[in-house]
């Protein structure tokens, strides 16, 4: 495996690492994949408790998906998706469609999170613009956000550590404080949360809300900010306030939607309906790039006219709507239908956080376990009272990340988080070494 890794390091620009890192921890080079584990070129194994960035949602090398892709593969692989479509294609839009929050009707393919978010902003300006309200041109969005890393997705994210260098080349946002239950100024708990901090959101649009295109949210879960979780009551109040000043709503549900906080998407937590609902990751269960905007008729027939009248949305990719791509995501719901993953990951949800809760009492370095679904956040502090983080030179989420991955559990950590979101076909034995293999090593590194 040496000769790989060395290869790989003399070669290959990894996402998202300080490559210097790569001399002394190098990567772990896959050979295979089964069920919640990947197993190195030596034979060890290590259970994805992160889903592969969250995008494996029913296991490496799953049958099912395998068969539904090699079948598509002998009959069309990918075709021009623009005068072109297929029946996969159209089947997966017919079947998301029925299942998303009512209202979404319309179905615009591309290949990747970030270039769906881009696709609803540019949608969300245009179809103001077609409507005689060119001066709507501005967006709000949460601090700590994350939206993905092209530009029109770094202007609505809030997260300096992505966007900092580039702010000079990025859009003008209105940026608000994001609810943030554990920090909570308002000093509510969770379960009675009535969302206090909206205030913050609720002025900025009062004020500015000529101006105002779009709100942009990750529902229920700010992931990359460090899985911080909120009350639903937020979402609330942001669907109505958006619809008294004709701002749009854009959810953000690459991360959390397909089941993974319990609900198959997560605005279904606030019983409330997007103007714009971008989709991926776990859209094909982890196999092939692919996303989706869903939107109103209401936006579609903004642009639906005469090719003369020039309101047509001009925005494209060389992969939207690919068949292999399609063929997985119809899987996936058949999965989801048949084998009634919801009502399963009701138990296993349950029993991640049972175990974990037991595991953190006594900790003084663990601040708290927070869970909604299928996604569990341990975040580390320095000081429990004071809720003081640590110094994020230390590196300490990265340095038991390490620790993990020698007992054979990959815990990307984000900064002082640490968190599980499993694949769904995870069982009781594999909870148990995820959940206490994590807090084995939180105990291992304090210890030092």
């Amino acid at each position: 495996m040496k000769s790989y890794q060395e290869k790989d390091l003399k070669y290959i620009w990894h996402p998202c690492s300080q490559m210097k890192d790569y001399e002394e921890f190098p990567s772990v080079i896959v050979e295979r994949g089964k069920g919640a584990y990947v197993y190195d070129l030596n034979g060890k194994s290590y259970m994805d408790a992160v889903s592969s960035w969250w995008v494996n949602l029913f296991g490496h090398s799953n049958e099912r998906i395998n068969r539904a892709i090699k079948n598509q593969m002998d009959n069309i692989e990918h075709v021009i998706f623009a005068n072109f479509s297929h029946k996969s294609a159209i089947d997966f839009a017919e079947r998301i469609v029925k299942i998303s929050p009512e209202g979404l009707n319309k179905v615009f393919f591309s290949d990747n999170g970030s270039s769906a978010i881009e696709i609803a902003l540019k949608m969300s300006f245009h179809s103001h613009m077609l409507r005689g309200k060119a001066d709507k041109k501005r967006f709000v969005a949460l601090s700590s956000a994350y939206h993905g890393e092209t530009l029109g997705a770094l202007s609505v994210g809030g997260l300096d550590l992505y966007s900092e260098v580039y702010k000079p080349m990025l859009l003008n946002t209105f940026r608000i404080e994001n609810p943030d239950c554990y920090r909570c100024k308002y000093n509510k708990h969770r379960d009675s949360c009535k969302a206090e901090c909206f205030e913050d959101m609720e002025k900025v649009i009062v004020e500015n809300h000529r101006e105002i295109t779009a709100v942009i949210v990750e529902p229920m879960v700010q992931g990359a900010a460090g899985m911080k979780m909120y009350s639903p009551a937020y979402l609330k109040k942001l669907r109505k306030i958006c619809d008294e000043y004709d701002i749009h709503l854009i959810a953000d549900e690459i991360a959390v939607g397909f089941g993974r906080t319990g609900k198959m998407f997560a605005c279904e937590h606030a019983e409330i309906s997007p103007d714009f609902m971008a989709i991926s990751k776990g859209v094909s269960g982890g196999y092939m790039a692919m996303s989706a905007v869903l939107t109103t008729d209401e936006i579609y027939d903004a642009f639906y006219a005469d090719y003369s009248e020039a309101r047509a949305f001009i925005h494209s990719h060389t992969y939207s709507g690919n068949a292999l791509a399609c063929a997985a995501a119809c899987e996936v719901l058949d999965i989801f239908e048949e084998e009634d993953i919801l009502k399963k990951n009701e138990v296993k949800s349950k029993k991640i956080k049972e175990l974990a809760l037991k595991r953190v009492k006594g900790n003084p370095y663990i601040g708290e376990y927070r869970q909604l679904g299928m996604i569990g956040a341990i975040e580390l502090v320095e000081d429990k009272v004071s809720k003081k983080q640590f110094d994020w030179k230390k590196r300490v989420g990265y340095d038991i990340y390490k620790i993990a991955m020698s007992k054979g559990l990959v815990l990307r950590p984000i900064a002082n988080v640490l968190y599980f979101m499993p694949p769904y076909i995870i069982d009781d034995k594999d909870i148990d070494f995820m959940v206490n293999t994590a807090f084995d090593s939180i105990e291992e590194y304090f210890r030092k």
